[in-house]
């Protein structure tokens, strides 16, 4: 169905076009993967220019909710998406830098994301191996990518326990393990928060694990929880699974409190 689009009244009128595409969204007249007309065509029927446009445009990509491709061709144009993480995580990570949260707000954040994803991730391992032991004929199939997701976070465990892993690409990898797990967990929101509260705090764990006086060994022993992490999800131990993981990040991580955002 042809979406009817209106004009807009001309006050803050970036703002107003924001407010005429979102109330589409909400309607569910535009959905993930429409494309908006182009420009040329949008902005007369809105009653706006076509600066005004871009600007709004432009902010609907920095909240993940568009994507705008220059050029020519069925490719190019402003296309509807559903990409919150990116987003989220930038946003989050301006707001902790300005002060708008404190840092043991964020942790403690970290604490009650990761204890319940970790304890539902184990929860749906424990599921995807009762109902593979019962067989075909008599249950329906496990939890969709539920064991692909930990083959995933095997993977990022493997490589954080090489040798000549550096400290930003364990920092990478680190985060990487724990959004999947979160995903792994089947709340798609909590894999989104738990990436953007993780990507928060990046560049304070990267400086901390930088700091370590004996790097190996430190990778050693973090890498080893996340294998005992992993263990107790596959095991569909979720209780020992969530307390380890709270532990986890009150380890190292923790120690981010004690010397706050400017050490």
């Amino acid at each position: 169905m042809a979406v009817e689009w209106r004009p807009v009244r001309q006050s803050r009128t970036h703002e107003l076009v924001l407010e005429s595409i979102e109330e589409r969204v909400l309607a569910g007249e535009l959905k993930a993967g429409d494309r908006l007309p182009p420009e040329r065509e949008l902005a007369p029927v809105l009653g706006v220019s076509r600066s005004a446009l871009r600007e709004a445009l432009r902010v609907l990509e920095t909240i993940g909710v568009l994507v705008a491709q220059a050029g020519r061709g069925p490719d190019a144009g402003a296309r509807i998406v559903r990409n919150p993480d990116d987003a989220l995580g930038r946003l989050l990570r301006l707001h902790f830098a300005l002060g708008s949260y404190c840092l043991e707000d964020v942790l403690e954040a970290r604490v009650t994301l990761e204890r319940s994803s970790f304890q539902a991730a184990a929860e749906r391992a424990a599921a995807g191996a009762d109902e593979s032991a019962a067989g075909p004929d008599e249950v329906a199939a496990g939890p969709d990518g539920a064991a692909a997701g930990l083959d995933e976070a095997a993977e990022l465990v493997a490589r954080m326990g090489e040798p000549d892993v550096g400290v930003p690409e364990f920092n990478d990898l680190d985060t990487r393990f724990h959004v999947q797990i979160a995903r792994s967990s089947g709340n798609a929101l909590t894999s989104t928060l738990t990436s953007a509260v993780r990507e928060s705090v990046r560049p304070l764990i990267l400086r901390a694990l930088e700091a370590a006086e004996d790097w190996p060994a430190t990778a050693a022993a973090l890498n080893a929880e996340h294998a005992e992490l992993l263990r107790l999800v596959r095991a569909g131990d979720g209780p020992r699974a969530a307390d380890l993981v709270e532990q986890h990040i009150r380890g190292l991580h923790g120690t981010l409190v004690e010397e706050g955002p400017g050490a």
